[in-house]
């Protein structure tokens, strides 16, 4: 029997859509099963500063269509000092909180596997990230969505590229990982994808402007991931102004614009089954893992996995995308 009668909730790191549809099934898992629940506000820094309050069911009434997250997020600095985690600890055992569950992407979950570590405390965690950079999941919260966001920006970008005989370098997010920037590449229709996975293997540029592009076509649209392996939008298109002076090129970066709007259906649905999952993991007396789907199944992935372990990058992508760009 689970020894858990309170738990923690909170979000950190950078935003995701769906945030809100895992905070209300957390919440309403947690209720379900006898548990009270106290929300966190402003992620481990509200965390050590105690701005925290109970939850109850209504507290999440009509959020999971709403993106960002209502419980507020941010960067801690004084999470990663010993002092902070002791600090956040005391708040805790202050509040009566006996377990936490954590959502947000990859520095969320090394601060919550570090603390977990530090005070044999139990945490589970929940992989909220547009980046899709998590070890141990097909999928996070968030991705789904960010890749329709794309989606309609390269959309509207083409008629303008279509109209002016243009070569469009698009900057999407995704840190060090490709997936957007490929996925978003195929689904859009876009001519190619440079992408940190393979910049070090190949140059990604010239082997696109080399195997003749825009010869057969008035306008291009090239997916480029945001880091510093691939230099990012502004890099690329730099180098094609030097290298390649006979387009005539533009960039369009993205940003902040993919993390925001509702959740896809997509994205409400893992949200979903993932809080409830967290509860039943602490139920279980499980303890530093992170809610993971494979193959439609919910998967418990240890916290070292999903954050030391590089998620690979799908091949097979690579050469559908080579394919349908001809």
């Amino acid at each position: 029997m689970s020894t858990v009668k309170r738990i923690g909730i909170l979000t950190s790191g950078g935003d995701a859509p769906g945030m809100n549809a895992a905070i209300r099934a957390v919440t309403r898992g947690a209720i379900s099963n006898g548990m009270s629940v106290k929300g966190i506000y402003r992620g481990y820094k509200g965390l050590i500063t105690g701005e925290i309050e109970d939850f109850r069911t209504q507290h999440v009434s009509n959020i999971i269509q709403r993106g960002g997250t209502v419980l507020k997020t941010a960067r801690c600095d004084e999470f990663k000092t010993p002092e902070g985690r002791r600090q956040a600890y005391d708040r805790l055992v202050e509040q009566g909180i006996d377990a936490l569950v954590v959502i947000g992407g990859d520095g969320t979950l090394t601060g919550a596997r570090i603390f977990a570590q530090e005070f044999n405390y139990p945490v589970v965690g929940l992989p909220g990230t547009i980046d899709n950079d998590l070890f141990g999941t097909d999928v996070t919260i968030g991705y789904d969505t960010a890749l329709n966001t794309i989606l309609e920006c390269v959309d509207k970008i083409r008629d303008t590229a279509s109209s002016h005989d243009r070569l469009f370098f698009i900057e999407v997010m995704g840190r060090d990982a490709g997936f957007l920037a490929l996925n978003g590449a195929i689904a859009s229709g876009a001519e190619a994808a440079i992408i940190p996975e393979i910049s070090m293997e190949t140059d990604q540029l010239a082997e696109m402007i080399d195997k003749g592009l825009r010869k057969t076509k008035n306008s291009s649209i090239v997916l480029v991931a945001e880091s510093e392996i691939t230099g990012g939008a502004m890099g690329v298109a730099e180098r094609v102004k030097k290298e390649y002076p006979q387009f005539d090129v533009r960039v369009s970066i993205l940003g902040h614009l993919q993390r925001g709007g509702a959740p896809s259906a997509q994205d409400r649905i893992l949200a979903t089954r993932m809080g409830i999952a967290a509860i039943e993991a602490l139920l279980d007396d499980q303890r530093n893992v992170m809610t993971g789907i494979q193959n439609e199944e919910i998967v418990y992935v240890p916290f070292a996995k999903a954050i030391k372990n590089d998620k690979p990058i799908n091949r097979e992508l690579l050469k559908v995308l080579r394919i349908s760009s001809i």
